[in-house]
């Protein structure tokens, strides 16, 4: 004989939950999980602050006195964290004669970088970015009033040498197309002794430049700084992870109206 119990007491309902394996895989993932959001968060915190610091620092060099570019002695020195983007001074003559152009899109328009081997007294050259000029200014015969002979004055940002490219395009020395500032492979190009050459370039303030061209001061100095949002995000994720896990682990009651009769 069947005999049916109703269970009238809500607190006596059998409940429904995962099993102990379950159990074990959630717990274990989720501990995975939050470990790896939460590391990552942790990680964003930590580049927010070197990008603080950085910006702090690039303004300093940009907004300070500047200095005599570095010379051949302390060229081996010379590196990304120290000198980009530092104020320097040089005094040397232009090769004009060894002119390069790169491909640049700016404010002004389509173009092209012009980049001038100087000569310091010593022998040694650093390329200068003299500044932006339009495509139809780009060769050197229909802007001769904007070159400079003789020894000269040049301030200008210390900017590091950009041997890949870019990400649309390669340079192709031997066509002589450039689409970055890489400025070995132009004194190669040009004939010098990449050994006598500086590792960096200056981009030129324009400021002595006669006829307005090249455009010089064009430097572009922007860090984005996303690190805060990037780092809430990651602990966002891993709170729902634990909120996940919660729902997944909790012990539920039945639905009203399920069978929860038990049989003699």
């Amino acid at each position: 004989m069947n005999e049916n119990h109703v269970l009238e007491n809500p607190q006596d309902e059998p409940k429904i939950g995962p099993s102990t394996i379950t159990r074990v895989v959630v717990v274990l993932l989720a501990v995975v999980l939050f470990s790896g959001f939460f590391g990552l968060g942790y990680w964003q915190v930590e580049r927010r602050a070197w990008k603080r610091d950085l910006i702090e620092r690039v303004d300093a060099r940009v907004h300070g006195d500047a200095v005599t570019a570095p010379d051949q002695a302390d060229w081996e020195n010379v590196s990304r964290a120290r000198d980009e983007y530092r104020k320097v001074m040089l005094l040397g003559t232009y090769r004009n004669d060894l002119e390069s152009q790169v491909y640049a899109a700016t404010d002004y328009g389509a173009g092209y970088w012009v980049i001038t081997p100087m000569e310091r007294v010593d022998g040694t050259i650093i390329m200068i970015n003299r500044g932006f000029v339009p495509t139809d200014r780009r060769a050197p015969e229909t802007r001769t009033d904007s070159m400079i002979d003789g020894q000269t004055r040049v301030t200008g940002l210390l900017r590091m040498d950009e041997p890949v490219g870019t990400f649309i395009r390669d340079n192709v020395p031997e066509e002589n197309r450039w689409y970055s500032r890489d400025v070995k492979a132009m004194a190669i190009k040009q004939g010098l002794s990449p050994d006598r050459v500086a590792p960096y370039f200056i981009d030129a303030d324009g400021k002595n430049n006669p006829a307005k061209l090249p455009i010089g001061g064009l430097t572009k100095i922007s860090f984005p700084n996303n690190h805060l949002m990037y780092a809430l995000t990651w602990f966002g994720m891993a709170l729902l992870t634990l909120v996940g896990a919660w729902i997944v682990l909790r012990t539920r009651r039945p639905k009203n109206g399920q069978d929860t009769s038990d049989e003699d």
